[in-house]
């Protein structure tokens, strides 16, 4: 189980030292990822009510392909995206930007996707929140020819393209696609197309229930369900460091491939603490760290 993390989007600002100082670190303490959260825009509570978002116009957030292009250069270290909210954003600039992270990070880039929940943030970027479900499925099948093939024509339902593509390719090819999933649908998606998935239920009944969804899509679609990855996530909180490593068997014993340390949302007020916690816990999980 590879055991990374989520960097703290909301409570670091727009400190630029931060992003290098944070991204060092994580890769010096041994862990094998950052995964970056992702919005574009942020409603304002104040006009759009009642607003019952965890995030609003006030919140940070580094956008993940231009923050991970800045540490491709600083680090050694996996960078994912978990997730990028996908059907808001043009699907072939998409898949430009992930290959151009993957080129700069020498092959060490996952692309999470999802359909996310503001319908604000797709009216600012100009795209359709009704359909978006219906649209995830074409895009990450149109990414994946920009990846593989020098010229594609694609006459899909909603994405066309004309004897095109892109260049640079990426150095994976394809990029390694994660869906971000809790509905039975979204569950279903993660079976047909995915190289693995995000949970949003901690292992146990949930988890279980979810996963056999995910397996009974895969097989009916002629894939390997064990070929799916899994990123569980467990956060700092009260129980410290036992806490960490007590949920953290828990993921490696439901399957899990990969796993994020979150820190954000646990009163830690500044880069010192977040580190500070991240050293106490690499120290701690060092066995599962390899």
């Amino acid at each position: 189980m590879r055991i990374g993390v989520v960097f703290p989007q909301t409570e670091l600002g727009g400190d630029v030292g931060a992003v290098r100082a944070y991204g060092e670190r994580v890769d010096d303490l041994g862990f094998a990822h950052i995964l970056a959260y992702d919005h574009v825009v942020g409603a304002d509570p104040a006009v759009h009510r009642p607003w019952n978002g965890p995030y609003n116009i006030d919140t940070t957030f580094h956008e993940p392909f231009v923050m991970f292009g800045y540490l491709a250069a600083v680090t050694s270290i996996e960078l994912v995206t978990g997730i990028i909210i996908l059907p808001q954003r043009q699907t072939a600039l998409v898949a430009k930007q992930a290959a151009e992270v993957d080129l700069l990070a020498e092959g060490r880039f996952r692309l999470g996707v999802g359909l996310g929940w503001n319908a604000v943030e797709y009216e600012a970027l100009g795209k359709d929140f009704s359909n978006r479900g219906k649209r995830l499925d074409e895009q990450v099948e149109l990414m994946r020819r920009l990846w593989t093939e020098r010229s594609i024509t694609f006459d899909g339902a909603f994405e066309r393209v004309t004897a095109a593509g892109i260049a640079p390719r990426p150095v994976q090819r394809p990029i390694p696609v994660w869906f971000g999933a809790t509905a039975p649908a979204a569950l279903r998606r993660v079976g047909r197309l995915a190289d693995g998935w995000f949970p949003q239920v901690p292992p146990g009944a949930k988890l279980d229930a979810a996963r056999s969804i995910v397996h009974a899509a895969a097989a009916e679609a002629g894939r390997d369900p064990n070929a799916i990855g899994i990123e569980g996530r467990i956060s700092w909180g009260e129980g410290g460091v036992d806490e960490l490593v007590k949920h953290a068997g828990r993921w490696r014993d439901a399957g899990a491939t990969h796993l994020a340390i979150n820190t954000m949302g646990a009163g830690l007020a500044s880069l010192d603490e977040h580190l500070g916690v991240l050293d106490r816990a690499s120290e701690t999980l060092a066995p599962l760290l390899g």
